[in-house]
């Protein structure tokens, strides 16, 4: 397949590293266009004010194209400037940090498979649940194998598969469930904190309670060791509420 490939943690982060080589080995032909700097938690931001510049990253065994924007600007760019065809497949990840739940709203790994979704390109976001992972080989290997196993033109438009790992070695895993997201929600706190010339500054702080969390949902199959796997639609009309408004206001004088 034709995979363009991109993530939020920015072009030199290993798990894009790690799932690039992996795709490669497993035979795909893999454009990697990815942020410069770290994106995390931008959700679907796309630059209006400032002019985008692209860089072309050349290492031993790598190439890539880094752009100075959010991963969705990647994602434009990638699928109208960068490279002139139609991709089988677009995947952003491995991303640092698992993204379930709530988490899809701001993660910048979901947000550029969903831009890739929404032009009709079939997607995917893969995630682990560790902010600052070591190597992924493994997880990038299951997730190629993972890709083999899908009939991605018979998926309905519009649709990102959301894919994560739990915190452990993938042999120690609990194998891949298909699940839900959690409707749990973040508790939001801020830390007060002291810079070096006495002016105090706040740090975002926040859990999801496990006292919230529902069973065979993916923040707790993802917690329990299980691989998660969760289609996400991003049609946001609640069409029973819609309809039941019809019904009240159309009523109305």
């Amino acid at each position: 397949m034709n995979i363009i490939l991109t993530n939020d943690d920015g072009i030199w982060a290993v798990g894009l590293r790690c799932l690039a080589r992996e795709l490669q080995r497993a035979g795909h032909s893999v454009h990697i266009v990815a942020p410069l700097t770290e994106q995390s938690a931008v959700g679907h931001a796309v630059t209006l004010s400032v002019p985008l510049r692209i860089r072309e990253v050349q290492e031993d065994h790598f190439q890539g194209t880094g752009v100075s924007g959010t991963p969705v600007d990647c994602v434009k760019m990638a699928l109208g400037t960068v490279f002139r065809f139609q991709p089988d497949l677009l995947i952003s990840g491995i991303n640092g940090g698992a993204n379930v739940g709530v988490d899809v709203l701001y993660s910048g790994t979901v947000a550029a498979a969903t831009e890739a979704a929404l032009v009709g390109t079939p997607s995917m976001a893969v995630s682990v649940d560790h902010f600052h992972p070591g190597d992924l080989t493994e997880q990038a290997r299951y997730t190629a194998r993972l890709l083999e196993q899908i009939d991605w033109p018979s998926l309905p438009a519009s649709r990102v598969l959301n894919l994560n790992f739990p915190n452990c070695a993938l042999e120690e895993s609990r194998g891949l469930k298909c699940c839900p997201q959690t409707r749990a929600v973040y508790e939001d706190w801020y830390e007060t904190r002291t810079d070096p010339r006495g002016r105090d500054y706040y740090w975002l702080c926040g859990e999801i309670l496990e006292k919230n969390l529902e069973p065979e949902t993916d923040r707790t199959l993802l917690t329990q060791g299980h691989i998660t796997l969760t289609p996400l639609t991003f049609d946001f009309t609640d069409k029973m509420l819609l309809q039941e408004l019809k019904k009240r206001l159309n009523s109305s004088p």
